[in-house]
């Protein structure tokens, strides 16, 4: 997207008069925010549907640039991807909701488009059989299904543990924000959300400077909600936010699933309220998760090489160099290219091109930070 399009996405997100749907009846008329920002002034040759509503607040839009420059400004300087509709980089799924935000702010690693996306949701009073299941899922879901991202909301409770159970298991975890990225709430979370840019992200469509609002909160759920193939329910009380997202989950066709608990536990209510109206399934675990979602090929390839792996480290299907590079990560947790290309003697650039075949084999996983391991 050019600086151009980008600074008319943040002045067109800033008018308070137009709702999302008319943003996005704009952008999909006239096809980009520059091209609405040079009719601004006459629009109905191009948009014969335009009401007088819309002109008077298309009217607005020098107002907004000068704080949109600003924005544009701190987002170069802080490494802040702007992704309008339009970009590939702009997270698929939820283009496809109808209140998608126009404009996100992104700082991180992860590819928002990752092929399987899981959105981790619950409690902020979260009990210890609610971090019990944050952490045995997602270690579970790493062995079934370790590329999977994982998405919550960084708040207090279910969303952080599930955070940091990702980071712990070097898998890939954004945190959708209420507020722009020039802060982070609540402050006790800045070093797990540092930890996040490097191995996941941060994710909203707030401008810096925005004034932390409850309702914000709310509005960021339809993010959580959208970004991803299924939300998962750990632990909820009758009503929270938890219950808002997987609403809005249901309304986006989006599979809703739920830990159950025991019936006289306050905090897993609502979960077994979801499971009992049959708007959530009943997860039992990560495989059960990954087979119901149709992601069962990828969950049998990686249990069949988790089966005998180190007895078929040297099966025929591997080259002779490939043989090496999985010897020599046999003992190891994980190791860079270079350290990799010092112990093999192979040069670099083969090398890379050893270890890729090793990945589409499902041998080798690439971790965050250039490191490589054993797929078990």
């Amino acid at each position: 997207m050019s600086t151009q399009e980008t600074l008319y996405m943040m002045a067109l997100a800033q008018i308070p008069s137009l709702s999302l749907a008319n943003l996005h009846q704009l952008i999909d008329e006239l096809g980009s925010a520059t091209a609405i920002y040079e009719n601004r002034r006459d629009l109905r040759p191009v948009l014969a549907s335009a009401s007088p509503r819309l002109l008077e607040a298309l009217a607005s839009m020098d107002s907004h640039l000068a704080r949109a420059e600003e924005e544009l400004a701190f987002c170069q300087k802080g490494r802040v991807q702007c992704l309008g509709l339009c970009d590939e980089a702009y997270p698929q799924r939820l283009k496809d909701c109808p209140d998608a935000p126009i404009l996100l702010y992104y700082r991180g690693t992860a590819d928002l488009n990752a092929r399987h996306v899981v959105s981790m949701v619950g409690t902020r009073q979260i009990t210890g059989y609610g971090r019990d299941l944050c952490r045995s899922f997602v270690r579970d879901l790493r062995q079934v299904c370790p590329d999977a991202l994982v998405v919550s909301g960084l708040a207090y409770g279910v969303d952080v543990h599930c955070h940091r159970a990702a980071l712990e298991e070097g898998m890939e975890t954004v945190g959708v924000l209420a507020h722009g990225l020039d802060q982070i709430y609540p402050r006790h979370h800045r070093e797990t959300a540092k930890q996040m840019v490097a191995q996941g992200g941060l994710l909203t469509e707030y401008m810096s400077h925005a004034v932390i609002d409850k309702r914000n909160f709310v509005q960021r759920n339809r993010i959580v909600a959208g970004m991803a193939d299924a939300v998962v329910v750990v632990e909820s009380a009758e009503r929270g936010g938890s219950l808002i997202t997987a609403e809005i989950a249901l309304s986006y066709n989006r599979q809703v699933w739920a830990f159950p608990g025991r019936i006289y536990d306050s905090y897993s209510e609502g979960c077994n309220n979801l499971i009992a109206s049959n708007s959530a399934s009943l997860l039992l675990g990560a495989e059960n998760f990954c087979v119901s979602m149709g992601w069962a090929d990828d969950v049998q390839r990686r249990k069949q090489l988790s089966e005998g792996f180190q007895q078929e480290l040297f099966a025929d299907h591997f080259t002779a160099e490939e043989q090496l590079v999985l010897q020599a990560l046999a003992g190891d947790d994980s190791k860079q290219m270079n350290v990799l290309a010092v112990e093999t003697n192979i040069p670099v650039g083969q090398l890379s091109s050893l270890l890729f075949s090793l990945e589409m084999k499902g041998a080798v996983q690439m971790l965050a930070g250039g490191k490589y391991k054993l797929q078990r």
